[in-house]
């Protein structure tokens, strides 16, 4: 049985280039032999199914990718772009591998955002016991263009650290992620919730780096994730991840309180 609804569908080239990118150097992803990974509701075209793959198999040549869509016109459609290294199938939530492989890597973008809060969990749980006992499953949502992604990595045993990335040239606040939360979030930002803090002292901390955008924004924002660190926001990473506008943290740091 198919596991969720049809959403809209909609996507566009090169916009999930910042998920893309992350993934690609996660140590999980790197320490993979041959890995299998899924791009979970890939919409309307095949395009964001192929540029995952493209990105990936820069860094491991042996990477085989999965599109899979609830809407079999969209999987008929997908059907000739499929290659050697790319296939496509009809499924949701319980990710359909065939002879009972388990992914890797599974990619949903701009999936459960259009579900309600109240399903999220239930869906997480269903993605994560697809999963390897090595894998990773990125929930995240971005905006039209790609310059605001905001997303959440779950291992088999849940939540594990969420991610804003953004484009920083002509970046006014980072709280800007606010309206590209994940749907597990988005309904939390308001005063008392840990993601409602975090946002509001990142543009505290982006605020006092100001006198660094004459360097560049890439210096203002290094300096912005390096304050956010220092009063004790478990950040994770170096500058060299920062330096593409990312900042990451245990997910325990900003879960919604109960």
């Amino acid at each position: 049985m198919v596991v969720g609804r049809i959403t809209r569908g909609t996507t566009g080239t090169n916009r999930l280039r910042r998920a893309d990118r992350w993934l690609s150097r996660h140590s999980r992803f790197r320490a993979l032999a041959a890995p299998l990974v899924v791009d979970l509701g890939f919409g309307a075209t095949a395009h964001t199914t192929l540029e995952l793959a493209d990105r990936l198999a820069a860094v491991n040549p042996d990477v085989r990718v999965v599109g899979i869509e609830i809407d079999p016109d969209r999987v008929a459609a997908a059907q000739h772009s499929a290659t050697d290294r790319v296939a496509f199938l009809r499924g949701g939530f319980e990710i359909p591998l065939p002879h009972g492989e388990r992914a890797d890597l599974i990619r949903a973008f701009n999936v459960l955002r259009q579900y309600e809060e109240h399903e999220v969990t239930g869906a997480w749980q269903t993605v994560c016991s697809r999963l390897s006992p090595n894998g990773l499953f990125i929930d995240g949502t971005c905006d039209e263009i790609g310059r605001v992604a905001t997303w959440v990595a779950l291992t088999p045993d849940g939540p594990d650290s969420f991610t804003i990335a953004l484009r920083l040239a002509g970046l006014d606040q980072p709280s800007i992620a606010a309206e590209r939360l994940v749907k597990a979030l988005i309904h939390r930002n308001v005063d008392g919730e840990p993601i409602y803090r975090f946002l509001s002292e990142l543009d505290r901390a982006w605020a006092v780096a100001a006198p660094l955008q004459v360097y560049s924004p890439v210096q203002r924002w290094i300096a912005t994730v390096t304050a956010m660190k220092a009063t004790g926001w478990p950040v994770r990473d170096t500058a060299s991840a920062w330096r593409l506008g990312e900042i990451t943290v245990d997910w325990a740091a900003v879960a919604p309180q109960r």
